[in-house]
């Protein structure tokens, strides 16, 4: 073989199929809905349902708890069943909650009906993140997940400014028919997509999946930590002298979409799991500096090396939990994943919250700081581990 022969490259497998832009706009229209019912719940809660605070409190919360719950089983029937059946069945059933919203009158109904779109959540999100990983090709699947992550972060950006236009223009109850058309046509544009074919139908037949456990945790800190600042952020931009407190929160979203879209090649440049530490350990160098610096100025430069961080570990952390996993177990994966998701977002708050508390913020940012620290030791520590063996899945 002579050696000045050039060398030819294969050609990256395709991505951007329609299939999988497909599942990007269902999941834009479905957080965009989302997106509107965070504006406009609360404002309803405390309007026409006669509620205070606590009681809209309560309603957003709810939605939480049977999301936690019904993940690990969506994963698995999604693992059975295919993945199609629940992404239509979960916008279905939202947009079913979004139309119902306008036309009951107590508390009581409105938390039923979130504890059911709960269920919607768990469906779609988790059968989504599963369809994403059969769609896109192995080398490519950070790369997959960071482009597909867009839908969440506009919807969540796009939604409540829609909502709120509505709301002022036509009310309350146009606002949540926009919603709910919304999430059903998301339920139409995944029937664009095809199922994917599956070389395996058993895996382990587990609702949890195990293997992924390990680098869930890693995540968790991430997410407790991120979630820890983002619940006080505006408290935080107040006592540092900022006089628009929104502008942090647009910062953080801002970049995150940015860095995104501009890296999104990275998370299969580089392994997954080192990643992950690096990206836990610039959320707490944000924590350290907005904490240190107390301006204007050291808030806003805390909250890009933050969002820099956020950038890489959903990329980095999914695609380390789908590495421990055969198609046939994608759902079960996808389903413990972001059960973790709920606990770090929901820990990170209140966890903080009680040390603000007692202590004042800066110590509760003192916290989230050595809980992504302790995570990023952890996801180091576990890449140690796993550098030795064949793949992370045992």
């Amino acid at each position: 073989m002579r050696d000045d022969l050039p060398v030819v490259e294969e050609p990256m497998p395709p991505l951007l199929t329609p299939a999988f832009v497909a599942l990007g706009l269902a999941d834009l229209a479905y957080f965009v809905s989302v997106g509107i019912a965070i504006h406009t719940l609360p404002l309803y809660a405390v309007g026409p349902v006669g509620s205070d605070e606590a009681g809209a409190g309560l309603a957003f919360g709810a939605f939480g708890i049977t999301a936690l719950i019904c993940r690990p089983i969506a994963g698995r029937l999604s693992d059975v069943h295919g993945r199609i059946p629940l992404l239509v069945g979960g916008a279905l059933l939202a947009a079913a909650g979004m139309v119902l919203l306008p036309y009951v009158d107590t508390l009581v109904a409105v938390v039923a009906i979130r504890l059911l779109q709960g269920v919607a959540e768990a469906a779609f999100f988790v059968a989504g993140f599963a369809l994403l990983a059969d769609l896109a090709p192995p080398e490519r699947l950070g790369e997959a997940l960071s482009y597909n992550s867009l839908g969440l972060y506009l919807g969540i950006a796009f939604g409540p400014p829609l909502g709120e236009f509505v709301e002022e223009q036509w009310g309350f109850t146009a606002a949540w028919w926009v919603a709910g058309v919304l999430a059903a046509a998301a339920a139409v544009i995944i029937r664009w997509v095809p199922e994917a074919a599956r070389l395996d139908s058993d895996g382990h037949g587990k609702l949890i999946h195990r293997p992924g456990i390990p680098a869930s945790l890693g995540f968790f800190a991430s997410l407790a930590a991120i979630s820890g600042f983002l619940a006080f952020a505006s408290l935080w931009s107040a006592d540092v002298g900022m006089e628009n407190t929104s502008i942090p929160l647009v910062v953080y979203g801002v970049v995150v979409v940015v860095c995104r879209v501009v890296f999104a090649r990275v998370p299969d440049r580089l392994p997954s799991l080192p990643l992950g530490a690096a990206s836990l350990v610039a959320i707490a160098v944000g924590l350290a500096l907005l904490t240190g610096w107390r301006s204007p100025t050291g808030l806003l430069v805390g909250v890009v090396v933050m969002a820099v961080g956020v950038t890489f570990s959903t990329p980095a952390f999914f695609a380390a939990i789908f590495a421990t996993a055969s198609p046939a177990e994608r759902g079960a994966a996808a389903g413990t994943a972001s059960a973790f998701i709920d606990l770090g977002l929901g820990f990170g708050p209140i966890a903080l919250g009680l040390v603000a508390r007692e202590q004042g913020l800066p110590w509760a940012f003192g916290v989230g700081c050595g809980i992504a620290l302790a995570g990023a030791a952890w996801t180091a520590l576990l890449a140690v581990r796993t550098s030795t063996q064949p793949s992370l899945r045992s």
